[in-house]
């Protein structure tokens, strides 16, 4: 059963406006006191609160807040991109994928219900804003838009993730148990239905504020759709109206904020640096920019930060320099601001994203401005012979053993900075007020960031129309897309020749690292067995080709009992 009641009531803990429902048909008595959708969507300010829900309910997932870790990290690993560092030896959770990824574990059920609570609370709002006499007409499209694109961008991920499910269009008061699976191209034709509706509903990117959904994300989305229908043609079409829109276009030159204290910094880190992610700080690169600012009670913390940056603070020195391995890299073992806030090392990216994909030395994207892979040794007295070494570069890493080997899985790996701010950027309550020995200021063990955050940005575009064109067989405009992005990046240019899925797979680790769900960009290309057992070292050892799309929950199937759900094959209920 699809929770719909359930989803029903969160939309009434949001928003205080929907609680439960009674039989209004009994004597045609009007419910006064008890709140329903019929009575408390009525004007604008009731729309706009149920609307907010629906991008909370986006935000939460994207920030890593209000939903299971195990499920918010198993977006990022299990994949070619990243592992599980925790359960590591000996395996556990997706790192052990066959005997973990079953319909009854928490990730696929999570997931899902998250899902169908932003569905349903969409539905409510598309089924009640055409009775609404005291909206605009500009306010019923607005909400309408808006509404829409939820709805498919919640379908779409569904989609890609499980395949064929369940499609609910209506508005529901009570629960049902007699759903069935739509056919994964249905959940895509009404993705498809639903975007372009949106589209011709929403306003251009410049006219909406900061973090509004408008035409371009849903003409972005309505690419990648079209790509999953093999409507490939249609799909460079809805990917060029992206592209060609005169209010964006790729950032090429250093921008924001940090633009002149931050000499090091290239126009990548820019993207990423605090308050350089919205339209109206001259960003025309992101597409749709979630909210987020520290001290503001109606935003949340972002926690990717906290499990993607490895936990440097409890890193030893070796056995073979410090038998007793009391002597850490960091003083104190605090992170500083010239490195990251701490971290925790859940989430370990790959040998294979880490090293075999730079193979081009002038990639920006992998400048130590955004991917640190070497720190001072500081956390020795000053009069040790290690104290201001490097603890690569001098041989430390080097030495480690292989019955330490949690430094090198958990402890130690290069820091992906596009997760944190930079120094200056930290609320002051994250300064613990001790400068750091070789520059910043050492941080307090805090867990979150507070900022914007991509959902798309106009790069992927570029790389949607290149899966399209190779699609279609023309390779060589397909580079020219790829070509345009690596040129950014100083990265030195490709040939038709290169271009296949993998050669786009890799480039979208190179340029979407840490910001995409890479589980749902796996699953939409069916290449999550074929990519995961090639270059994830533990989840690959399992990983059957079935294993390409995840299971239905268990409870959907066991509650449904009017109906039958039937399970992708490969799983057992």
């Amino acid at each position: 059963m699809i929770k719909v009641s359930k989803s029903i009531i969160y939309l009434g803990l949001a928003t205080g406006v929907f609680t439960s429902s009674c039989n209004r048909d009994f004597l045609n008595e009007e419910a006064i006191t008890i709140y329903t959708p019929e009575n408390s969507l009525q004007n604008a300010s009731q729309f706009q609160t149920a609307i907010n829900n629906l991008y909370n309910g986006v935000r939460n997932i994207h920030y890593g807040n209000d939903i299971n870790l195990d499920a918010y990290f198993g977006l990022f690993y299990a994949t070619d991109f990243a592992y599980n560092a925790t359960d590591y030896a000996p395996a556990a959770k997706l790192n052990e994928y066959e005997a973990t990824m079953l319909p009854s574990y928490t990730v696929p059920q999570e997931i899902w219900t998250l899902m169908y609570k932003i569905i349903t609370n969409a539905n409510v709002v598309i089924n009640r804003v055409g009775s609404s006499e005291s909206l605009s007409d500009d306010e019923r499209n607005k909400f309408l838009g808006e509404a829409l694109f939820f709805r498919a961008y919640s379908y779409n991920m569904l989609a890609n993730l499980y395949g064929g499910v369940p499609l609910e269009l209506d508005g529901q008061t009570v629960p049902r148990f007699d759903y069935t699976r739509a056919t994964r191209a249905e959940v895509y034709q009404q993705c498809r239905i639903d975007f372009e509706t949106a589209i011709s509903m929403l306003k251009n990117i410049e006219q909406v504020r900061d973090g509004e959904v408008n035409k371009q994300i849903a003409q972005h989305y309505l690419a990648e759709t079209l790509i999953s229908l093999g409507d490939h043609e249609a799909a460079v079409t809805a990917a060029t109206e992206v592209i060609n829109h005169s209010g964006l276009h790729l950032m090429t030159e250093r921008f924001g904020r940090r633009l002149n204290d931050l000499p090091k910094n290239d126009v990548y880190r820019d993207l990423f640096e605090y308050g350089n992610q919205n339209y109206s700080s001259g960003n025309r690169e992101g597409l749709w920019t979630l909210q987020s600012t520290f001290n503001n009670t109606a935003s949340v913390g972002d926690r990717l930060v906290w499990a993607i940056v490895p936990a440097l603070g409890s890193l030893a020195l070796p056995s073979s320099v410090d038998p007793g391995r009391t002597s850490r890299l960091f003083l104190n073992g605090l992170f500083n601001d010239e490195v990251s806030l701490r971290g925790v090392g859940w989430i370990r990216p790959t040998s294979h994203f880490l090293y075999t994909v730079w193979s081009d030395k002038n990639d920006i994207r992998n400048s130590p401005a955004n991917i640190v892979r070497d720190f001072r040794i500081e956390g020795v007295p000053t009069s040790s012979p290690h104290y201001g070494k490097w603890y690569v570069a001098d041989g430390y890493k080097a030495q480690v053993l292989p019955v330490e080997f949690r430094d090198t899985i958990r402890s130690f790996y290069p820091v992906i900075r596009k997760t944190t701010v930079s120094r200056g950027d930290f609320p002051a309550p994250y300064l613990n007020g001790t400068p750091a020995p070789f520059g910043g200021s050492q941080l307090r063990n805090e867990n979150f960031t507070w900022r914007a955050k991509y959902v798309a940005r106009l790069a992927e575009t570029y790389l949607l129309r290149a899966e399209a064109y190779l699609a279609m067989g023309n390779t060589g405009l397909a580079a020219q897309d790829i070509n345009l992005i690596r040129a950014r990046s100083k990265a030195g240019s490709v040939a038709a020749a290169q271009i296949d899925i993998d050669f786009i797979l890799d480039e979208r680790l190179r340029e979407l690292y840490a910001e995409e769900f890479r589980v749902v960009t796996l699953g939409r290309l069916n290449r999550r067995y074929n990519r995961v057992s090639r270059y994830n070292p533990l989840s690959g050892l399992t990983i059957k080709e079935y294993h390409n799309l995840w299971p239905i929950p268990q409870n959907e199937i066991t509650q449904n009992t009017d109906a039958v759900i039937d399970q992708n094959p490969g799983y057992r209920n």
